[in-house]
């Protein structure tokens, strides 16, 4: 069966229009949808020490990592202990937090002091073992 030439043009038309219809979708889509260019996309904040979620010392080496910690009042600080050593972190002072005896390859936590301030602590196993959290 042959079609005249005026129907055979109208056919490449109708799908030349469906490929140009389908690419436009596409293209539409890859830009976010919204029709106003290409979409942009925003790299969250770097996490800081001062965030809850980031609120972590490392026992490592028999030093502490950071050894001057900032956290905002009553945030979870979890403290992760990689030596093979017991080790503990205590504030000196009026001792508003003490982890007791962490051993080694345990992680355990302690919660910050309310009253702003800096809070000195050591390991009370080995006392050359020093660090500051600060809370503000």
């Amino acid at each position: 069966m042959t079609f005249p030439r005026p129907h055979r043009a109208r056919t490449a038309v109708a799908l030349g229009t469906a490929s140009a219809c389908t690419l436009l979708a596409l293209v539409s889509c890859s830009n976010g949808g919204n029709g106003k260019g290409p979409a942009t996309t925003s790299t969250p904040p770097a996490a800081t020490s001062a965030a809850p979620a980031a609120a972590r010392i490392v026992i490592e080496n028999f030093a502490f990592s950071p050894a001057n910690l900032h956290v905002r009042p009553g945030t979870k600080v979890t403290v992760v202990n990689r030596d093979s050593a017991s080790h503990t972190v205590t504030a000196t002072g009026d001792k508003a937090f003490d982890t007791g005896s962490i051993a080694g390859d345990v992680t355990a936590t302690f919660t910050a002091p309310s009253a702003p301030g800096s809070y000195s602590y050591i390991c009370t196993i080995h006392p050359t073992m020093k660090g500051t959290l600060t809370v503000g």
